[in-house]
């Protein structure tokens, strides 16, 4: 094997990052609070393996085949590092929990994997936190998922955050009566996916529809830029699609129940998602201070076909690294001693330091011949204290 270069010695693999103490503790921090809110909420904690078989997990998630990680084990089989978190859950709740209960009520706090092609500030590992509520097909199920968001974000301490709720089966009714081919459709979900609108206009000539067509693809940005209500909707859909539009007005109506404030939600139905199981509602959680949605979640039916159920299910996620960029900087009162001691006076200064951790006081206990700069490293700490052979300990 070749030795690794000086420069290498301390590089990362491309996308990954180190965690420094301060973000470390910050990120421990939102897990305790949000472990607290959540199983308040009726939700169980679930552990997944890091490791899963391509041909389930990796095949079942929608995340692209090329951001996968994959290895061989040694029997041969393809495996992948997780991309995603519902998927393995999907998995686990096919196979045995749903046999046990149902509806589901699942949570996590994970790492999860996805190759990057370039450096480009994109992680490659990265936490989620995140709920599914499994087995239940109404809108009161996804009502109480874009809710619990709600809460939990505020809960978290994020001040300004907005939550935009689209419906997928509505955006692709809209594509599919205005197109003539399967290929348009996803042509222009894509598009709008990447939130190129601009694109999404002129791609509209490219595809060479008809005026009728145009107009009313146009309308789906239009409209929603324009807060139109309902009835606008109505008239692009089929008399068979209308059960789509019945959905999201009673998710509305249940959100006026739960939310407080109606600022806080809009609806555009021209929000897409790469995620490709997504069946029904979906949203996104958009935060001041990140330009990247912090959040986002939706209905995913679809996905337990893939294990042979035929189920419910509605969930979302929140991306930590993001979330950790649009949270106010959590001032620390905590009070950290240092305990410097020299040779003769080791058992001294093991019974102090032990007598103040007992009474829940954060002690670091440091020989003093050790540290090289000595006044650099006293630094970091609210008080010092000196314990010497023959004295007594002083600040």
């Amino acid at each position: 094997m070749k030795p690794l270069s000086k420069i290498q010695m301390f590089e990362k693999p491309l996308g990954m990052r180190d965690s420094f103490p301060e973000v470390n503790e910050q990120k421990e921090y939102i897990r305790s609070i949000a472990r607290e809110f959540i199983r308040n909420k009726g939700y169980d904690f679930i552990k997944t393996p890091s490791v899963e078989y391509f041909e389930t997990i990796g095949k079942a998630s929608a995340i692209d085949e090329s951001s996968l990680f994959k290895l061989v084990d040694n029997q041969g089989e393809m495996l992948v590092l997780r991309p995603d978190m519902t998927t393995p859950i999907a998995r686990i709740a096919a196979s045995k929990l749903l046999k046990e209960k149902n509806p589901l009520r699942l949570a996590y706090y994970a790492n999860v994997f996805r190759a990057q092609q370039r450096e480009g500030g994109r992680p490659a590992e990265f936490e989620q936190l995140g709920l599914e509520l499994i087995g239940d097909f109404s809108a009161y199920g996804d009502s109480e998922i874009i809710y619990t968001a709600v809460e939990l974000i505020k809960a978290l301490g994020v001040e300004n955050f907005q939550i935009t709720i689209g419906h997928a089966g509505i955006l692709t009714a809209i594509l599919s009566n205005n197109t003539s081919k399967l290929e348009q459709v996803e042509t222009l979900r894509l598009l709008l996916v990447e939130k190129n609108f601009v694109g999404f206009v002129q791609m509209l000539d490219d595809l060479k529809l008809t005026d009728t067509q145009k107009e009313n693809l146009t309308k789906l940005v239009d409209y929603t830029l324009e807060s139109k209500s309902w009835e606008d909707f109505r008239q692009l859909l089929t008399d068979e699609q209308q059960y789509l539009l019945n959905q999201i007005e009673q998710l509305e109506q249940l959100l006026e129940i739960q939310l407080s404030d109606p600022a806080i939600y809009s609806f555009d139905f021209s929000l897409a998602s790469h995620m490709s199981y997504y069946t029904g509602m979906l949203f996104e959680i958009h935060a001041s201070g990140s330009g990247f949605p912090i959040g986002n979640g939706g209905r995913y039916d679809e996905l337990f076909r893939q294990f042979e159920q035929s189920v419910g299910a509605t969930g979302f996620g929140i991306r930590v690294d993001r979330l950790l960029e649009v949270l106010p900087k959590k001032a620390t009162d905590e009070k950290h001693t240092l305990l410097l001691f020299d040779k003769g006076s080791f058992l001294k200064a093991n019974v102090l330091a032990e007598a103040r951790r007992n009474n829940g006081e954060r002690v670091t206990l440091q020989y003093k011949d050790s540290v090289h700069d000595i006044e650099a490293y006293q630094d970091s700490f609210h008080e010092i204290i000196k314990v010497v052979e023959g004295g007594s300990a002083s600040e």
